[in-house]
This record gives C-alpha cells, sequence and structure tokens, in this order.
C-alpha cells in the first residue's frame, strides 16, 4: 500500500491511495499525520485504517507530478515539530569512499580513519538479536520541516556551499502517540541532500554540511521493508544523463538492523513528545562524488526504486545565506 498527499487546483490538501493512473482520494482526510493518530487511537494498524476510510476517485498521479502539487507524504502544520535525521555509515558499500574522504594527506593508510572505526563497530555490533542494544550508529542532525522541499521541487542551495552533492537513501516516517511511542508509519524514498567538499575538508565539518534542503517521496510505502532492494540514482543535465548508477538498500545490504538504528534515535527522551513528527534517512551506499561528479545549477536528480512508485526527482537552484558577515545586531 502507497500513499501520497498532494493539493488540489484550489491548493486544498489532500491524502490519496496510488492505486493505478488515477489516484484514490480519501474522503475528508487531509494529513498522513492525523489519519496516522488516529489509527493509533483506535488501536489498528495504519493500513487497516485506510481501508476503512471512505474513497473516492480522484486526479491523474501524472497531471499531479507535473504539476507539482504532490506534498511530501508526511508532515506537520508547524514545521517546528517535525525532525529531520540521519545515520551514516550504515550500508555495507558506504565504508570506503567516506573513508577515503577522510583521510588526511599523509595519513598511515594502515591506520583506520573514524569513519572506518565507526563502520567496523556497526560490522561487528549493528545487528543484535531482536530487543537487544547493538552498536551506536553514526547520527546527525538535518534540521526541522522547513528544510523538507516537495518532491519535483528545487533544492534550494545556499551560495556559500562548495558542493551540492545527492545521497539516495530510504527514509523511515515517524509519528509520536499520545503515549509518547513512535509509531513507524512507513518508508520513502530520500535525497539526503549535503555538502561533500566541506565533509572532505574535516570529518568534525559533517555537522555543517548535512544543514542543507533535503526532500523524500513521493510515496509513503506501508508495511515490512524487503530485505534486498536494489535502485537506481540518475544525474541529468538538461536532455543528457550526466551519471547513472545503481544503489543498494534493505537489512541485506546493511550494517545495522533497522531496530537497531531506531533504537539509537528514539531513546533520547526528547524524541518523544506526542504529535511530533520524525523523518530519518538511514544511509547511503552511493554517490556521485566518489565518481568526481560535481552537480550544478540546473541540474536534476532522480532516484527511483520500483517497489516504492514514483521516482522522486529534484533540482538545484542557488540561494542567498541567512545573513552577512556582522549581521547579527546587538540589542
Amino acid at each position: 500500500m502507497r500513499l501520497i498527499q498532494f493539493e488540489s487546483e484550489l491548493g486544498c490538501r489532500h491524502v490519496g491511495l496510488v492505486a493505478d493512473e488515477r489516484i484514490e482520494v480519501l474522503t475528508g482526510v487531509t494529513s498522513t499525520r492525523e489519519l496516522a493518530l488516529a489509527a493509533i487511537r483506535e488501536h489498528r494498524s495504519l493500513a487497516e485504517h485506510v481501508q476503512s476510510q471512505a474513497r473516492e476517485a480522484g486526479p491523474l498521479y501524472r497531471e499531479l507530478l507535473d504539476a507539482g502539487r504532490v506534498l511530501p507524504p508526511l508532515d506537520h502544520e508547524d514545521t517546528a515539530h517535525c525532525l529531520v535525521s540521519g545515520t551514516g555509515l550504515t550500508h555495507m558499500g558506504s565504508a570506503a569512499t567516506r573513508d577515503k574522504m577522510h583521510q588526511q594527506g599523509e595519513q598511515d593508510e594502515a591506520k583506520l580513519t573514524d569513519s572506518m572505526q565507526m563502520f567496523r563497530w556497526g560490522m561487528q555490533g549493528g545487528r543484535p538479536k531482536s530487543g537487544n542494544v547493538g552498536a551506536q550508529p553514526e547520527w546527525f542532525y538535518k534540521g526541522d520541516g522547513s528544510i523538507v522541499v516537495r518532491p519535483g521541487a528545487d533544492f534550494p542551495a545556499p551560495d556559500f556551499a562548495e558542493d551540492y552533492g545527492e545521497e539516495p537513501e530510504l527514509t523511515g516516517l515517524y509519528v509520536i502517540g499520545d503515549d509518547g511511542q513512535p509509531y513507524r508509519l512507513g518508508f520513502a524514498l530520500g535525497n539526503e541532500f549535503s555538502d561533500h567538499v566541506l565533509e572532505r575538508k574535516n570529518y568534525l565539518y559533517l555537522a555543517h554540511s548535512k544543514l542543507r534542503y533535503c526532500s523524500f517521496g513521493p510515496e509513503l510505502r506501508i508495511g515490512p521493508l524487503p530485505a534486498h532492494l536494489a535502485g537506481v540514482s540518475r544525474i541529468r543535465r538538461g536532455d543528457q544523463v550526466l551519471w547513472e548508477k545503481e544503489f543498494l538498500s534493505g537489512e541485506e545490504n546493511m550494517c545495522h538492523t533497522l531496530e537497531n538504528l531506531e533504537y539509537h534515535h528514539f531513546k533520547y527522551a526528547q524524541f518523544l513528545r506526542p504529535g511530533d513528527v520524525h523523518v530519518h534517512f538511514f544511509g547511503t551506499a552511493t554517490l556521485s562524488f566518489a565518481d568526481g561528479i560535481k552537480a550544478q545549477a540546473g541540474d536534476q536528480f532522480e532516484v527511483s526504486l520500483d517497489e516504492f512508485g514514483a521516482p522522486l526527482r529534484n533540482g538545484i537552484s542557488i540561494c542567498r545565506s541567512g545573513i552577512s558577515p556582522g549581521g547579527v545586531k546587538p540589542l
């Protein structure tokens, strides 16, 4: 089962079930978050709750995508109550690229970088038996809901950015119930846009490099995640495909279980505020940056994975930074 959120031509919000070419609109439902909270309160699964809703024939899915009217599949009306975060070095193919990025000058190759040490901990202890605590992964903060752009929209890249790098990956989408319990609605495709040139300068710049816009969707996939997933990440420049590569995900291709990654995020009590939304990026194994590609304004990213329906596409545009030097005023 796959859901989308979208806007009508008049700007009214709707939730729709992706069934065929035409969306089935859930009557009277305007928010995936409220739909999920209602399911929690009625003690049934999200899929069961969706099936219980009245539905009517809606617009053509392709027309919604082409018109830019598809929203992220989960959000919060107050963006400050949506936390966007992620974990890295979680996939089998992710360590070599990060290790190369973080080696410094004449560093002895026999000495492990922090990246490789973190990856090794994941390989050794990231897959504990269910109910047990495993190795703690790398974790980063990306922003609140204001840094999420809708599918099809451009990433606003700040004018001080040194790189415009895609990170194709899966996201987990969550709401916190009235009881303070996190509930996973499902998964979506994601592009965790980052600045890899900045990160390569020094690993301690990782936190800065992640403070960029991102996107996920267009669809929320409800239900268990397949153990093996193979998708494609592309960069288009005009009518040409500049770069294309397969990416793998799913637990068969990860050194951490999803349960372990979720535990190490939601173990923090401040992330359990009732009603909040969490969007968590699970990490990537494929980067165009590793192949020497430098994206530029006007390029378009495309992340596709058959099990997740329509691909996620986003462009790049340059925006001004928040303030100029000396822009903070004493009060």
